[in-house]
């Protein structure tokens, strides 16, 4: 498979991020050497096809990424700048000022460092999680400095599209005020939803839904990892929180005095709000395209997922996204198909002929 990187490349840190960068790369036919603090995580990688083992034999690397937990970035990155003086070297923490500060007062030789981050994931951690597609198609922070070289640069970018995500230029301020936003937040407040669900009656908890899933989906993510990246970016997320910490008193200030002049106008307002800057998120190709939905009952069998998709592909619609909710205690579910809206009603049409329980 063509690739523009010629390696070999140097990935420390073998967990998901780790693993699969290397297994793109590998898959790509570039040479990568694994290194790990644990010989036998590394070497899980390694066993999976991410690279093979670095040994003290290797060529040079062309270029290392360093895939470690935000605490040790720095002090990792350090390190590989002294042992390879002629090596780009880059990482993919989520957090991007302070390990270029930390770098600088080691007094480590930046010109060669380029820290970046692909703004991708699972809840799952470790080798075991890793897939080679991870990246495709997701945005990949570039977090420029003035005392980069061009050539840093230039490998980078090299490694985001041998990976198949779109590389995304940023500063390292404005990287960490971003995913303060789009990341660290919402991550904290899935959590705090979540955490209010352990006391919750079993009674309530059947009543959950989709919404209450999509809310919580990332609230099962690892506390440790999230400890260090909070606190790393603890000055852009604590600016953030105080601005949802306004919207919430504003909310509850309203509720609280329900009835009375304004509060119904305070309400609504904060809800208009909530549909103004979802409206915003790009959408598929990066555009702010509606769908039309179409709720089908889909029975818990094998097969009836695929016989879904192949008869909305049969009718000619081409499906733009699909989402499963479960039935509580039934033997079914309601698949939630998104497709454009001028093909809402021949597809409700084509489906409801093919004997589909077509919900609206």
């Amino acid at each position: 498979m063509p690739h523009r990187l010629q390696g070999p490349v140097r990935i420390v840190g073998t967990g998901l991020l780790g693993t699969s960068i290397g297994l793109g790369l590998t898959a790509r036919g570039v040479d990568v050497q694994l290194a790990d603090a644990s010989p036998s995580q590394a070497a899980l990688a390694a066993d999976y096809g991410a690279g093979r083992l670095a040994t003290a034999d290797d060529a040079t690397p062309q270029l290392i990424v360093v895939a470690v937990p935000p605490d040790v970035t720095a002090e990792v990155v350090a390190s590989e700048l002294a042992r390879f003086p002629q090596a780009i070297v880059t990482d993919v923490a989520s957090v991007k000022q302070l390990p270029l500060t930390q770098l600088r007062e080691l007094g480590a030789d930046v010109s060669r460092y380029l820290g970046s981050h692909p703004m991708a994931g699972k809840e799952q951690s470790g080798a075991l999680a890793g897939t080679g597609d991870l990246f495709f198609g997701r945005p990949w922070v570039i977090a420029s400095h003035d005392d980069i070289s061009y050539s840093s640069g230039s490998l980078i970018d090299d490694l985001i599209l041998d990976l198949g995500a779109v590389p995304i230029e940023m500063s390292v301020v404005e990287h960490d005020r971003a995913v303060a936003l789009v990341s660290h937040v919402p991550q904290l407040a899935s959590t705090l939803v979540a955490s209010l669900l352990q006391e919750a009656p079993f009674e309530s908890l059947r009543l959950a839904g989709g919404g209450l899933r999509d809310v919580t989906r990332v609230a099962g993510s690892d506390p440790a990892l999230w400890m260090q990246i909070l606190s790393a970016n603890a000055e852009a997320v604590t600016e953030v929180l105080k601005q949802l910490r306004d919207s919430l008193d504003g909310v509850i200030e309203a509720l609280d005095t329900a009835g009375e002049p304004g509060s119904l106008r305070a309400i609504a307002g904060a809800l208009v709000e909530g549909n103004q800057g979802v409206a915003r998120l790009p959408g598929k190709h990066g555009t702010h395209t509606k769908f039309a939905r179409t709720l089908v009952r889909v029975d818990d069998r094998p097969g009836q997922l695929a016989r879904l998709f192949t008869d909305i592909g049969d009718a000619g619609v081409n499906l733009e996204d699909v989402r499963i909710e479960h039935a509580e205690g039934a033997q079914f579910g309601v698949a939630e198909v998104l497709v454009a809206l001028d093909a809402e009603l021949e597809l409700e049409a084509a489906l409801t002929e093919l004997g589909w329980k077509v919900l609206g």
